[in-house]
């Protein structure tokens, strides 16, 4: 090594460099890395060189994106506080940068479960939910991670008749999880929402205890991870030397692409001299495995078998109130689970159907940003807001929450 170190990560990565980019896009590159010149720690430089590398990849791919919405990104670029957008999640996921966001945690409108969630019958709903899930997939970084709650519910799917007798258990999480997959995106885990002892024994038939009367009632509901591995054949630096000297080493996973550095005065070579490999995937997460980022013990044994209890949300007083101003709230441990197993402080969480607002309170609490997307402004705004301050008090002030709110609805974009 030497106090020049970046000088010969260049030399060696010169030659890809050309492979890769333009004579004008290496030009824009090396012009972000003037300040890697003044550097004497070999590992800042290969950190830093490595950010630097990355980022400027993934802009050149934001760029191919010409459908962004420029007021959007103005304000999403004030990276603080917590942000509320009015509107339709499709049309504001459009005006979205690709690959900008870092997590995404959601809870969809059930399918005419609600006064503002209805549908002529299931296939229309099934098909607006794909459109949104599709969009989704292009604003979410790579190796990003997007957590989908959802519950089968009973109802007439109005396909066939809309009489009384077409309702049945309609098992949205199946079918959610074949949206998913034919949109690109990976399963990973279905964790069950275990809602506890019911009270209700209107299921039973109670007056008919024989075979094909007895059924059970519903006390669970999905927590779906699914992974995002778009896949990117650019070559990245290797994390140990810095240079771009490596070879595509297959794939660790479905899209994800993994490489070898060739090196061989790399600082790190096995006993059988072979080079490091790696992929974008572990470049974001080994150099996070630190102290500053770990996750407590008793959080994780929590989230150690795929079937959790946690209680639903109490959403009406002693008085008969709604004290959420939300019909259908989901707890704060899914979002705090999103956001504690797949983020890091600082990082963009984005709630697309954000209702009572319960993952932005979750990212702000965990020192993220948190975006959520509503469409019902009238319906929601006022309790909603309020519902955000309420977590907050003795916490932060007013000054400190930094709630900040954008109206993409048609008539006031």
């Amino acid at each position: 090594m030497n106090s020049n170190y970046f000088s010969e990560i260049l030399k060696i990565s010169n030659p890809y460099l050309k492979e890769e980019f333009s004579k004008e896009q290496i030009e824009s590159l090396l012009l972000k890395t003037e300040i890697l010149n003044n550097l004497i720690d070999n590992k800042e430089i290969i950190r830093k060189w490595t950010d630097i590398y990355t980022d400027f990849v993934k802009n050149e791919y934001q760029n191919e994106y010409e459908n962004t919405d420029e007021k959007l990104i103005d304000y999403l670029n004030e990276k603080d506080g917590i942000k509320i957008i009015w509107g339709n999640c499709l049309d504001v996921l459009k005006g979205m940068k690709s690959e900008s966001i870092h997590l995404m945690i959601t809870s969809p409108p059930y399918y005419n479960a609600r006064e503002y969630s209805q549908w002529k019958n299931i296939n229309d709903y099934l098909d607006d939910m794909r459109m949104v899930i599709r969009e989704a997939y292009r604003v979410l970084d790579n190796h990003r991670v997007f957590v989908f709650n959802v519950g089968d519910i009973f109802d007439n799917d109005n396909v066939k008749t809309t009489s009384v007798w077409g309702k049945r258990r309609i098992p949205l999480g199946a079918y959610f999880t074949k949206i998913f997959e034919e949109e690109g995106w990976t399963f990973v885990d279905d964790f069950i929402w275990d809602k506890g002892e019911v009270q209700s024994e209107r299921h039973k038939n109670g007056d008919k205890p024989y075979p094909f009367y007895q059924y059970p009632m519903n006390c669970y509901e999905h927590i779906f991870v699914f992974h995002k591995h778009r896949d990117d054949k650019t070559k990245f630096p290797c994390p140990v030397c810095g240079t771009l000297k490596v070879n595509g080493n297959a794939y660790s996973e479905i899209g994800l692409k993994s490489w070898e550095c060739k090196n061989l005065e790399c600082f790190e070579r096995s006993p059988a001299n072979r080079g490091k490999r790696f992929s974008l995937k572990t470049i974001m997460t080994q150099g996070r495995q630190n102290d500053v980022f770990s996750i407590d013990n008793d959080f994780i044994k929590k989230w150690r078998k795929d079937i959790v209890k946690i209680n639903p949300v109490i959403k009406i007083n002693n008085k008969g109130e709604n004290v959420l101003g939300h019909t259908a709230p989901f707890p704060f441990e899914i979002p705090e689970f999103a956001i504690k197993m797949f983020s890091y402080p600082n990082e963009f969480v984005l709630d697309p159907f954000a209702g009572s607002f319960t993952s932005v309170i979750a990212a702000k609490k965990l020192g993220r940003i948190g975006i959520g997307i509503e469409l019902n402004k009238k319906m929601f705004r006022e309790a909603g807001i309020k519902n955000i301050y309420n977590n907050f008090s003795g916490i932060f002030d007013d000054s400190q929450i930094k709630l900040s709110e954008f109206d993409f609805s048609g008539e006031n974009k």
